[in-house]
């Protein structure tokens, strides 16, 4: 464990929005390296990270479904986008030389290695950072989904949310001025408020696993460091104290 941190091992979920950085579409190179950086600095001090990165910078399987596309067609389709994140990131983070592995949960031995848990497990005991891509591999879950399992199979401590605001509102802080940010909420008063930070699949996962979920902006460089050492704003989400 970490000097100055509780986590020895966290998952850390990445929306694929974050990666467009002040973009409006796909992936930002600057964005991409400087959180790559970022998980790197938490990585060198001594805390466990694997990650699960999301695919709406290209495509997003409900608005594909709301276009007329077909929902299941859809959701595999903003699965294949997550593969294209996590490769890109993958890059980024072996440029500074961290070893890596990427891991679908929809085979494709040409790009990246299959999930498998037991092998995933042996990965992070040599000290590889591993990508987790293509969601659960299922239509109808999100990524959100994904990063609660993920955290549950790998004896995570903490699921790490970077959002591109510094933790969880009662409304769009950007479209309400008055909304107040949360340091603290449970797992079921994010269910019965109905706040959108994920998904009620992920949130009943994680509240079955007791992991608590940790929300914070991923846009300011060094965020996640803060955040882990417990400084900087963010909100916890877990069982009441």
């Amino acid at each position: 464990m970490a000097p100055g941190s509780k986590f020895r091992r966290i998952l850390l979920k990445i929306s694929g929005e974050a990666l467009m950085g002040d973009e409006n579409y796909g992936i930002d190179s600057e964005t991409v390296d400087r959180i790559a950086g970022d998980i790197v600095e938490v990585s060198r001090q001594g805390i466990e990270i694997c990650l699960v990165v999301g695919g709406g910078n290209i495509f997003r399987g409900i608005s594909g479904a709301a276009a007329g596309m077909e929902r299941a067609s859809a959701d595999y389709v903003g699965m294949l986008a997550t593969v294209m994140n996590a490769l890109t990131l993958q890059h980024a983070l072996e440029k500074n030389d961290v070893q890596t592995r990427v891991l679908s949960a929809i085979p494709m031995a040409t790009v990246c290695e299959p999930y498998v848990r037991r092998r995933a497990l042996r990965h992070m005991d040599k000290g590889r950072l591993l990508i987790f891509a293509a969601g659960t591999g299922n239509p109808f879950f999100t990524t959100d989904s994904a990063a609660a399992l993920r955290a549950a199979e790998m004896g995570c401590d903490a699921l790490f949310k970077g959002t591109n605001v510094d933790g969880v509102y009662s409304a769009d802080p950007k479209k309400d001025r008055s909304a107040k940010r949360y340091d603290r909420l449970s797992y079921l008063d994010v269910l019965a408020r109905d706040l959108k930070v994920m998904d009620a699949a992920a949130i009943s996962l994680a509240r079955e696993n007791n992991i608590p979920i940790v929300v914070f902006s991923i846009r300011q460089k060094g965020g996640l460091s803060s955040v882990v050492q417990g400084d900087g704003a963010f909100t916890i989400i877990g069982e009441r104290e």
